[in-house]
């Protein structure tokens, strides 16, 4: 059973970085605040990057459920996400943007997704509504810390003050940067896990089958234990290097990671993290260039 912790759906990008707009231009492509940007696989040339052609993606790779996370770069995606979740509501879990402003209605919403790392205000104890509100409503936080241990410190006060809440960790502690473990030493708190959404991302310049990201699964796996990691591929932008079978294929194919930590790693602790229930194994279809 395979989960992805980390992807990306968005109807329309109307987003932001650095106070600057982010949109579709074609062709896969986006203005990303003055710089065009491949911000999807050519392919996707209507700039939609749809429920339908995710579901379509994880059929081909074997993946049950995902959850959908959301960043500040694609502009707020809840009216569409909540339409997503309707039309497959045991296939994926979706988050609500927090935007440094008071939250709308979160029913409907399994998560809330906070991108600390963009924050205007990167003090996160600023920011205890968000986590106060899904403490109460019984939902768990996704969050992409900044850089190394900036903020670190102020989670694991937040982790004092709401114990029984659950977070995810994203982009695998920015494990490229100087001091990722710090991000990953959180996971020792009995409700906080670490995904890797974005890790192929981080080791592009290495390039599959990433070997680095291998070795820093294990070295993660030291600290935390392979209980507490969850694989993610955020999909679709990693998809403009790989395919999305490949986001996961050099997990599967390494002989540097035990098949058990490897079901716990791909959808044993998502499975349980987040609650998904009745999913089932998509049926494998054999590919053009396979006997």
């Amino acid at each position: 059973m395979i989960i992805d912790a980390h992807a990306h759906l968005w109807k329309k990008q109307n987003g932001i970085v650095n106070g600057k707009p982010v949109y579709d231009i074609g062709g896969g492509k986006s203005d990303f605040g003055g710089e065009i940007r491949q911000m999807m696989p050519p392919y996707m040339t209507d700039g939609e990057n749809t429920v339908e052609r995710f579901i379509a993606n994880m059929d081909y790779a074997g993946v049950s459920g995902a959850v959908i996370t959301q960043e500040y770069i694609d502009g707020n995606q809840d009216s569409y996400l909540a339409e997503c979740k309707k039309a497959y509501p045991e296939r994926i879990k979706i988050c609500a943007l927090y935007e440094e402003k008071e939250m709308g209605d979160v029913a409907g919403f399994d998560g809330i997704k906070i991108c600390a790392s963009r924050l205007q205000d990167k003090n996160l104890l600023n920011h205890l509504k968000p986590f106060e509100i899904a403490n109460k409503n019984g939902k768990f936080i996704s969050v992409d810390l900044a850089d190394g241990d900036e903020q670190t410190a102020m989670m694991q006060e937040i982790f004092s003050r709401f114990p029984d809440l659950k977070i995810a960790i994203g982009h695998f502690g920015m494990v490229t940067r100087k001091g990722w473990q710090k991000q990953i030493e959180l996971a020792k708190n009995k409700n906080v896990f670490i995904e890797s959404g974005g890790i192929t991302w981080l080791f592009n310049d290495e390039f599959y089958p990433y070997p680095s990201a291998i070795r820093a699964i294990n070295e993660a796996a030291e600290i935390a234990g392979f209980e507490k990691l969850m694989w993610g591929s955020d999909y679709p932008r990693t998809m403009t290097a790989i395919t999305y079978k490949m986001s996961l294929d050099f997990i599967e194919k390494t002989n540097e990671i035990s098949e058990e930590s490897k079901a716990l790693l791909l959808g044993e602790n998502a499975r349980e993290f987040y609650g998904f229930k009745d999913l089932e194994k998509p049926i494998k279809i054999k590919n053009m260039v396979e006997d």
